[in-house]
């Protein structure tokens, strides 16, 4: 799409009336998946061409830079297509599956604010597209008058306090489905919903909700193992899942990158061998923090600090702003390649560059504000600054 100026009439092309789509509900899904590349990114402007502006127009397009850094997308990095890889070939495989039976499922795990529930729903998205792609082909066009039932994918997170029926009800209130009163009416409803809405892909985030130590938690988890039985790729999404016990305490084999898990303890569960239906059917995965300690992760690093260069709108910013020097070293000690925490620390430099006039970003001066990693652990400071 071209460029788009808001003009003195007022239009705003940039903003988007009401609330961001919650996509724990069908139409807020469907919502978020057909919009989230449509954003337009602000024009780049010269300084001169900014100055020219009236004061209404400046005002407005800063408003369109600010919107452009703080909605630059998801971008790709070598661990996110690590997990997208995975994920496109499970649900791919598993919707062509028409044998009756357990259909694997996936676990997505890493820290906290590594971007796994963005990456997962941004490829349960693509997958969707090439699947209603696909039933278009097959069965065209709704039948005037009535709902079109069609929801290969299906996302839900797991209650705070996770019940079988709390479970149940947040499937159903995806599919704006009523509540039955008892729990068989509840589990057979999201059977029912799951088959007449055709879903394919179900995914559960915040699955380390589940602690496992209370019945309810252990019944919760009895209920996703059904769920698999449904003809549906469970996709569960947690921080450090495999030490949260729910597949018991594991770790990574370095020769073949598969996850291994240590013997059931006798007298840990009444029947210590059911934790195997859990974690024989998934195939667990880590999203990682980018890696500074070899040659290929130092070179990933870089590549992702360009695509964000690319997408910053400052009206002094420079090819290798963010790549040359000591601008790399930098911003990894400051995030410790947490994308998250890069994410935000470059859109508070990118402010603080627009409200000081500066337009550019450099590390030479350091406001006083809290920093996102331990002060103790890291040089004091917080964001990056516009250089004076």
């Amino acid at each position: 799409m071209a460029d788009r100026t808001p003009d003195e009439s007022g239009i705003v092309p940039f903003l988007r009336a009401g609330p961001p789509p919650d996509r724990t509900r069908v139409e807020g899904w469907q919502q978020w998946r057909e919009r989230r590349n449509t954003f337009i990114p602000a024009p780049r402007l010269s300084a001169e061409e900014y100055a020219a502006m009236s004061p209404r127009r400046r005002v407005l397009h800063d408003l369109h830079r600010t919107a452009t850094h703080v909605n630059m997308g998801l971008l790709e990095t070598p661990m996110s297509a690590k997990v997208t890889k995975l994920m496109r070939g499970r649900l791919r495989n598993n919707a062509l599956n028409f044998e009756p039976g357990t259909r694997d499922g996936l676990v997505i795990s890493g820290g906290s604010y590594l971007g796994k529930t963005e990456t997962v729903c941004d490829a349960a998205a693509t997958f969707e597209m090439l699947w209603r792609d696909l039933h278009r082909q097959l069965l065209p066009g709704p039948v005037p008058g009535t709902r079109d039932l069609f929801a290969p994918v299906a996302y839900c997170r797991t209650p705070v306090r996770a019940t079988p029926k709390g479970l149940c009800a947040a499937i159903l209130d995806f599919y704006g489905a009523p509540l039955p009163k008892t729990l068989n009416g509840m589990v057979r409803a999201v059977r029912n919903s799951l088959r007449d809405h055709q879903t394919t892909a179900l995914l559960l985030d915040d699955i380390t909700r589940l602690r496992l130590h209370r019945e309810d938690d252990q019944d919760t988890l009895d209920l996703v193992r059904e769920l698999m039985d449904l003809n549906v790729t469970l996709v569960l999404i947690g921080v450090n899942i495999p030490r949260s016990g729910l597949l018991r305490s594991g770790c990574p084999d370095p020769r073949t990158g598969q996850w291994i898990f240590s013997p059931v303890k006798s007298g840990k569960s009444f029947n210590p061998s059911a934790a195997t239906q859990t974690e024989r059917r998934f195939d667990l995965v880590d999203l990682d923090p980018f890696d500074y300690d070899t040659a290929e992760g130092m070179t990933a690093f870089v590549q992702h600090l360009a695509g964000i260069e690319d997408g910053l709108r400052l009206l002094r910013a420079r090819p290798g702003m963010l790549t040359e020097g000591e601008m790399p070293e930098y911003l990894f000690r400051r995030t410790r390649g947490i994308v998250g925490l890069l994410k935000r620390l470059i859109e508070d430099g990118c402010t603080e560059a627009m409200e000081s006039g500066a337009e550019e970003l450099t590390d030479a001066v350091r406001p006083q504000r809290r920093s996102p990693v331990p002060v103790q652990k890291w040089p004091s400071g917080a964001g990056l600054r516009a250089r004076s």
